[in-house]
């Protein structure tokens, strides 16, 4: 199986296609498998690319919940760049793999050719207590439990009916993908990453200052990630905010066409240089 060893942990990807690099970052209940879709499609214009996050086998899986963390996440994205020998990159994440890409863009700006953030801003409500809580008791679940039992109920959330409702045969596939992953992997990217990571909101000052045109994608029936979706298009001054109607959490596989299109659209405009950035002082009158 191809990998990278990134400080001492082996990273499962895959790739298809040829020339500038195009890197997909999974959400915590998918894995690189969640990206088909989009390696199929992509692969015919880019070097398409995705990874399976530590703690996602086939890659390794660490038993300490420190070694799991936000910081750690984006670090194994420049070590899979590294080993790859791509100097920059096109980045796309969905929810944990927005929250990779914002930060990789926060922290190597100079590595991202664009960032496209996709569903992001869970947790970031005022309710931090209850989240922090909220994430105690899934990880607990994911040990005691297993991940089928848990997949069961994850997988039929709020912003998750959407996809069952309009594709039960992607949904399933979906679900069982889940259930195959590692209790001890999820369990601790629950408490190391999701838990631990700051809120959307206190990044504003930081997003102010990103010079990397940015993409930012939500479904309209995503609750958590809308008004963090709409913050971050304030505070960015290259980005652009497209909301799916109808939509939830899973955007890619809920809505893939329309996912792949719309990111095309951006990628195209990227690399024509015609992505327009917006100076974030024009806006200081009405914020």
């Amino acid at each position: 199986m191809p990998h990278v060893t990134v400080n001492g942990l082996k990273l499962y990807y895959e790739e298809t296609g040829e020339g500038t690099a195009l890197l997909f970052i999974h959400e915590f209940a998918g894995d690189h498998r969640s990206w088909e879709a989009q390696l199929r499609f992509f692969g015919r214009r880019y070097r398409a690319i995705t990874m399976a996050a530590r703690g996602y086998p086939p890659s390794d899986v660490p038993e300490s919940p420190e070694s799991y963390s936000q910081d750690i996440a984006v670090a194994d994205v420049v070590g899979l760049m590294d080993g790859l020998s791509i100097d920059r990159a096109h980045i796309c994440g969905l929810s944990m793999g927005g929250y990779a890409t914002l930060h990789f863009g926060l922290t190597h700006p100079g590595r991202a050719l664009s960032l496209t953030i996709a569903g992001c801003g869970y947790g970031s409500g005022g309710q931090r207590e209850q989240f922090h809580q909220e994430v105690d008791a899934a990880a607990a679940r994911m040990l005691d439990e297993g991940m089928a039992k848990v997949a069961e109920t994850y997988t039929l959330g709020p912003a998750r009916v959407q996809f069952v409702n309009k594709d039960p045969r992607g949904w399933a596939q979906f679900r069982d993908q889940f259930a195959e992953h590692s209790g001890v992997g999820s369990a601790n990217t629950f408490r190391g990453i999701q838990k631990q990571r700051p809120s959307v909101y206190d990044l504003g000052p930081r997003m102010e200052k990103l010079d990397v045109p940015t993409l930012i994608l939500t479904g309209d029936e995503d609750e958590p990630c809308l008004e963090p979706g709409l913050f971050m298009k304030r505070k960015i001054p290259g980005a652009g905010l497209e909301v799916f109607p109808n939509s939830g959490h899973t955007i890619n596989l809920e809505e893939p066409d329309r996912f792949n299109r719309s990111l095309l659209d951006f990628l195209t405009a990227v690399d024509a240089g015609r992505w327009p950035r917006r100076d974030a002082r024009s806006l200081a009158g009405i914020l």
